[in-house]
């Protein structure tokens, strides 16, 4: 499956739409918009895993993945987020 890049809001969505179906994405897909302020917030490029706690606060935030996954380290976090 090859996309061009967005250049449009509805570019992007039409292509995470593909996506979506053609992977068979069963989670929820989230949308950044054309400024990519998620992106810019989260640095998620290339790959990044997160811990967010109720309220919004980053309680864990990976090393680039997909080589510096910690996952046990993530566990932790997520379980230290679930007990508050």
């Amino acid at each position: 499956m090859l996309l061009s890049s967005p250049r449009t809001e509805q570019e992007r969505t039409e292509n995470a739409g593909l996506c979506v179906r053609k992977l068979g994405v069963r989670i929820p897909a989230l949308i950044d918009g054309i400024a990519d302020r998620a992106e810019y917030e989260y640095t998620g490029w290339p790959d990044r895993r997160y811990v967010i706690q109720a309220g919004g606060r980053v309680a864990y935030k990976s090393p680039p993945g997909p080589f510096g996954f910690a996952p046990k380290k993530m566990e932790a976090q997520l379980q230290q987020a679930i007990a508050r």
